[in-house]
């Protein structure tokens, strides 16, 4: 049965896939080598190395080799994944819990990258994996359409089809009692107490609508507080954070508010005072999000420290949703602005999307239902026909 393996390189940490045997899966280490080279992170490199790590096992239990499949052994991996059942001898025969569709097509989706690598390299594979398209579905047309409406585009044969499903957001009362919940002003001793890390945290996430990984990456050299002018956050691509996150969109700026602003210059003010400013030998390269009870102090958060404090927040807190995760909040600001008319493409540069695209495709259904509500008021839109008659 093959397997991921993490590899600890002088860059960070990596993901590759070893066979039964216990070697390095020659075709796949190539093929992620190549995602390496083109700068993917290391929890994309991660997702697909065990994609390819489950079709790899599925090749071992059929004594096949990889450059001999086509779209029926293809077909057959998609089913096993559904069922989950690729890495097991035998396949029960009851209904048993599927897997998501969401998670079968970021599967797939591995093996149809690793084939278009070989197959850019030259690689024939015996079955017919791709076929050329002439039109492309949908409104939106991207750069140099028409060069590919002569020559056609390479489609995949095999598609897994995902039901899109309603972005989960946060109301802004659940999203009061958490930072309520984590961090309060006390107007007495003119001090916070509780978590105010965290309610920085939940703060920022809400305001700018950065990923998670974006957020505990931040240093105190990105905030560039408000003296005259609206404060600003710099989200910078950095490869050498110590648990591996990344800028996922690359470099952008994000302007917050006042009050998350101020919030942050109390943040400063407690690392102060807990000695972060004698400890620290750089303070503009230390970490926003640092360790100030366990671990090493000042040290960089971890990602499955902030998982751990949500799931005790979410037991503690009455209302919040039992599967919230803190990329809702993303989902909740993008939302947000949209319903309040901000333009897609405005949406789609704070968020650090790479293709105003990938933003139509996420919250598309945000503006279509606010159109649709605006058709609600039957009566009022009639009574508009006689007046533009009359003209």
């Amino acid at each position: 049965m093959a397997s991921t393996q993490r590899v600890a390189a002088g860059e960070g940490v990596t993901w590759t896939v070893l066979d039964d045997d216990y070697r390095v899966a020659v075709p796949v280490e190539q093929y992620l080598e190549y995602l390496r080279s083109r700068d993917c992170s290391p929890n994309t490199i991660k997702s697909y190395a065990r994609g390819l790590a489950l079709w790899w096992t599925f090749l071992e239990r059929r004594a096949q080799s990889w450059d001999t499949v086509g779209v029926s052994e293809l077909g057959t991996f998609v089913g096993q994944l559904r069922r989950g059942s690729v890495a097991e001898d035998v396949v029960p025969l009851h209904d048993g819990r599927k897997a998501a569709d969401a998670t079968v097509a970021s599967r797939a989706r591995a093996v149809m990258g690793f084939y278009r690598y070989h197959a850019a390299r030259g690689v024939e594979v015996a079955g017919r994996l791709y076929e050329t398209v002439q039109t492309r579905p949908g409104s939106y047309l991207p750069f140099l359409e028409h060069v590919a409406r002569r020559t056609g585009r390479r489609s995949s044969v095999v598609k897994v089809r995902v039901r899109a499903k309603p972005l989960p957001v946060l109301l802004p009362d659940q999203m009061a009692a958490i930072r309520d919940a984590e961090a309060s002003w006390d107007p007495a001793g003119a001090v916070w107490s509780g978590e105010l890390r965290y309610r920085l945290l939940w703060a920022l996430l809400e305001e700018t609508g950065l990923r998670l990984g974006e957020a505990l990456g931040l240093r105190h050299r990105d905030w560039k507080t408000g003296t005259g002018t609206t404060a600003q956050v710099e989200v910078v691509h950095r490869e050498d954070h110590p648990h591996g996150l990344r800028a996922k969109s690359g470099h952008r700026r994000v302007f917050v508010g006042s009050a998350l602003d101020r919030l942050y210059g109390d943040w400063v003010w407690a690392l102060c005072e807990a000695g972060a400013d004698v400890e620290l030998d750089d303070w503009d390269n230390a970490y926003i999000f640092c360790n100030v009870h366990r671990g090493r102090s000042f040290a960089p958060l971890r990602p499955e420290s902030v998982y751990k404090h949500l799931a005790a927040r979410k037991k503690d807190v009455p209302g919040l949703p039992p599967d919230m995760t803190p990329h809702w909040y993303r989902h909740t600001h993008a939302t947000a602005l949209l319903l309040s008319g901000v333009p897609m493409h405005v949406v789609s540069r704070r968020l650090g999307h790479a293709d105003i695209q990938t933003t139509i495709n996420t919250y598309a259904h945000v503006t279509e239902d606010a159109e649709l509500r605006a058709c609600a008021d039957w009566q009022k839109i009639t009574q508009t026909w006689g007046s533009r008659h009359e003209v």
